[in-house]
């Protein structure tokens, strides 16, 4: 926005918010109106006394806050009041994702499809809760958009998918004062992280050649279905710091649309399995049991604790009539590596 007390010799070039040029502005980088982006604690604290609504200041909190412009928290008001509104019709609502519902939030999946290593181990930082440092080009232009990395988090930055980390909460002085500490502001931002995470993962497992993957399923070849994975599990971008429901979504994730029927999480004879693969036209179906270790030795431990609970839930016990060939695999997880055995 204009601010005449700047100079007008500062005036900036065209850049991706406008088709004007020769004017001046204040950005989120540097501002006079650090307070104005957003709604601060005390407005956000008076909109839900207002609403009566104070019960819900937490969770508010935890999916609208998170923005950090200058010394100012700062809260998304297009969310806040969306949230607020849909309170007034429905006390139980729950939180939702606004802002995706306003954009296909191209942005994000371009930056994906654009990744490189560097850029994918920054990403994983960034979804487990962590932060990482960018230089920020407040002046970008479209002719540069993707002319380098750093433009592509300046990007992310100036559209309010990452924020500024407050400079008590970095834990160390920065050598170069034009980096700056960036991370995801709220679990709004993260869900739409995450969402498009996912639906990359799929859109690039139907690319991804897993004809050895397949062969080795269905004859039985855990050493091959093991060597596979890995290789698969290296090109994934991880979210949730590697809990459960990330392998979970990459073991479905690798048969789905690939002529096969999935099913995830459904309840088999005694208990749940994680995943089950039908190949109905050759009268076969493979069922997975997975679990996740925070520690490499342990993932012959755990795989074997899956293939006992394969047998103690009787979860092959279903498929006996209608199936002629049933394979059952115990699988393990640790960062992107696996282990998998056949019971």
């Amino acid at each position: 926005m204009d601010n005449p007390g700047r100079n007008p010799d500062s005036a900036v070039p065209e850049s991706i918010f406008t088709g004007m040029n020769n004017f001046v502005s204040d950005t989120i980088v540097s501002s006079h109106l650090n307070e104005y982006f957003g709604f601060t604690q005390k407005e956000v604290n008076k909109i839900l006394s207002d609403a009566d609504a104070i019960t819900y200041a937490d969770i508010i909190k935890e999916w609208y806050d998170g923005y950090h412009f200058g010394n100012y928290d700062i809260y998304c008001p297009w969310d806040v009041m969306n949230y607020i509104l849909d309170l007034q019709y429905n006390p139980k609502a729950e939180p939702q994702s606004y802002w995706k519902n306003t954009s296909d939030n191209a942005i994000i999946r371009s930056f994906i499809d654009y990744s490189g290593s560097n850029i994918t181990r920054k990403l994983e930082v960034l979804m487990s809760g962590g932060h990482i440092f960018q230089h920020i080009d407040e002046y970008l232009t479209y002719d540069y958009l993707h002319s380098d990395e750093d433009n592509i988090w300046s990007i992310l930055y100036l559209t309010g998918y990452l924020t500024q980390v407050k400079e008590e909460d970095v834990g160390s002085k920065l050598d170069d004062s034009k980096m700056t500490a960036l991370t995801i502001p709220n679990k709004e931002i993260k869900d739409i992280f995450e969402t498009t995470v996912i639906k990359w993962f799929d859109d690039s497992a139907r690319m991804w050649n897993r004809k050895a993957l397949f062969d080795a399923v269905w004859s039985g070849n855990s050493e091959s279905i093991t060597y596979e994975m890995n290789k698969l599990l290296r090109k994934t971008i991880s979210y949730h710091d590697y809990r459960e429901d990330f392998y979970h979504a990459f073991l479905a994730g690798i048969f789905a649309g690939a002529g096969y029927m999935v099913d995830s999480n459904k309840e088999h004879g005694e208990g749940r399995s994680d995943v089950v693969v039908y190949d109905t036209i050759n009268a076969r179906v493979a069922v997975f049991e997975a679990k996740y270790t925070r520690a490499l030795d342990k993932l012959e431990s755990e795989c074997d604790i899956a293939l006992e609970q394969i047998d103690e839930r009787m979860y092959a016990k279903e498929y006996e009539d209608d199936y002629d060939n049933i394979l059952c695999y115990g699988i393990s997880f640790f960062k992107k590596r696996c282990l998998v055995k056949k019971k």
